[in-house]
């Protein structure tokens, strides 16, 4: 008669003259049969779930059975060490600890996840047969800030120049975005290259700089899907270098006798230069008492004629020289009062003169219009082949087709 009985170690079963020593799998009574389900019993499966995690982090692992008959639960890692079975812990890793240990759950954590801990973890439900569960732990590679390269201080206006930008450490490949000021541009060429199981992104920014580029700053940003919140970035502010441009500005437009008039130079240039000349006629200014040179102002007090004439004033720095010209006319005040009202009454007269002409125009324009026909003279209305009045009023109302037929005489 088929029997069975348990040991701590081994259950051992009897079938006739035969026995066999079985695995051990519970102490608790079982049946010979028992790899087959008994009527009205619920099959049992442990449930596991893949998780993924960003290195450095923290991964749990949870193996789940919904209809469990006292059989324990087992974790083992992908080179299949166990790691803990039911409470007991089997692995000596401080970075594994037990979460939860019950008849349906078995819930242990990773600490500090590395790319080494990535693979297929197993859970086993040791029934007969024993049944497992598959969860993938998959690691994510966080990239390192990225860093710019390629930048020399400074650089000149007109260079060409290329920012590379690098990021390592990444799984899988980070994606690199540029910003000039803020504001997303057009990344260059990008390379990946695998390091081990991780990957180094690279992009390149090539520009032509100009002035406008002196004190732009150029983000280079690494996105990444573990770095869900912020992404990395790394920023360099270009500094170029460029000859100067020089614009005159005076303090008014009409000067007149007896004024002062104030010319200031704006000289903008990187670097800025240090000092302006200011000339007049291509030599040097012939009043030093009254042209009074104080940085990049020049002020000439009691204005006259004879300061009439062409003003410069030149910049210079290590990248070249740049200059602006302002002819100064010193007006007379009592021409520029009285030539006021006159411009302005010879203005009224004028448009006056051209309002009547317009008038007459069209009013001759109109009687023109309504006297159209024949028109005779006393000494015409006497010949013989003269029409009589009835004809003639006739020939001025008819039609455009008689026009040639219309007669005028003149005395």
């Amino acid at each position: 008669t088929p029997f069975s009985f348990h040991t701590k170690t081994a259950r051992f079963s009897v079938v006739g003259r035969a026995m066999k020593i079985l695995p051990y799998v519970s102490c608790v009574p079982c049946n010979p049969f028992s790899s087959l389900p008994l009527a009205g019993s619920q099959v049992q499966f442990p449930i596991a779930h893949n998780v993924t995690v960003a290195e450095g982090g923290t991964a749990n692992m949870t193996c789940r059975v919904e209809h469990n008959d006292n059989t324990s639960l087992q974790w083992s890692n992908p080179a299949q060490q166990t790691l803990f079975f039911g409470d007991k812990k089997a692995l000596r890793d401080n970075r594994i600890e037990l979460v939860r240990a019950s008849w349906q759950e078995l819930a242990i954590s990773i600490s500090e996840v590395t790319l080494s801990d990535e693979g297929q973890y197993t859970c086993s439900l040791f029934t007969m047969p024993v049944k497992t569960a598959k969860a993938f732990l998959t690691v994510l590679g966080v990239p390192e800030k990225p860093k710019i390269g390629g930048l020399t201080k400074p650089a000149m206006e007109g260079d060409q120049i290329t920012l590379t930008c690098v990021s390592s450490g990444s799984k899988p490949a980070a994606e690199i975005r540029w910003f000039r000021n803020e504001k997303e541009i057009q990344a260059g060429s990008k390379e990946v290259n695998a390091t081990g199981k991780t990957f180094t992104v690279s992009s390149a920014l090539r520009l032509q700089v100009d002035r406008s580029d002196d004190g732009v700053a150029y983000t280079c940003r690494v996105e990444h899907v573990a770095l869900p919140a912020s992404a990395q970035q790394a920023t360099e502010v270009l500094e170029v270098h460029y000859a100067p441009r020089v614009e005159i500005l005076p303090s008014q437009t009409l000067p007149q006798e007896g004024q002062y008039l104030k010319l200031d130079c704006i000289s903008k240039g990187n670097p800025l230069p240090d000092s302006v000349l200011w000339t007049k006629d291509g030599g040097e200014l012939p009043d030093v008492d009254r042209m009074i040179v104080e940085g990049r102002e020049l002020t000439i007090t009691s204005l006259n004629k004879t300061d009439n004439g062409t003003y410069r004033c030149e910049a210079r720095n290590h990248l070249g020289t740049s200059s602006a010209e302002y002819v100064l006319f010193v007006y007379d005040p009592n021409a520029l009062e009285q030539n006021g009202p006159d411009h302005a009454l010879i203005g009224g007269v004028v448009a006056v003169v051209v309002f009547i002409t317009l008038c007459l125009i069209i009013v001759l324009g109109r009687y023109l219009a309504r006297h159209k026909g024949t028109y005779l003279t006393h000494e015409a209305k006497g010949a013989d082949d003269a029409p009589d009045a009835d004809t003639a009023i006739i020939n001025a109302e008819g039609n455009q087709a008689h026009a040639e037929e219309k007669k005028e005489y003149f005395i």
